[in-house]
């Protein structure tokens, strides 16, 4: 199965994903904030990143923007999960890299089906 990251400030929606996650057979990699989170993606190459928008420091939107750029980690696809359901912000996280959008709360079966849906077009 895949190696995830998962970069989000609040405990809850990290334990929550892990959890979603492992019951499916993941690895789950975990950072409460961008910059450690780009840290780790660089350090680690996860087959994926579900990064949260808003986070003290680094956020969401910048963070997706520094792995999608950088050579060691463009190949990587972020899915963005966050509160911020507003268009213009799923525009501008497509446009900073982001391979995905969804919304919290977020349903088990959206999530393992998006994470699949890069996955295979990684492996494509």
């Amino acid at each position: 199965m895949a190696k995830v990251l998962i970069v989000d400030d609040s405990p809850t929606e990290l334990y929550q994903l892990s959890a979603m996650l492992e019951k499916h057979g993941h690895t789950v990699l975990t950072a409460d904030n961008g910059a450690d989170g780009v840290a780790l993606c660089r350090e680690e190459q996860p087959d994926a990143v579900l990064m949260d928008i808003v986070m003290p420091g680094l956020n969401g939107f910048q963070a997706t923007r520094q792995l999608s750029k950088d050579g060691s980690t463009g190949h990587i696809p972020v899915i963005i999960v966050t509160t911020k359901d507003q268009e213009t912000d799923r525009v501008w996280g497509m446009r900073q890299g982001a391979k995905n959008y969804l919304t919290k709360p977020i349903k088990e079966n959206l999530l393992l089906e998006t994470l699949n849906e890069v996955l295979s077009d990684v492996a494509a």
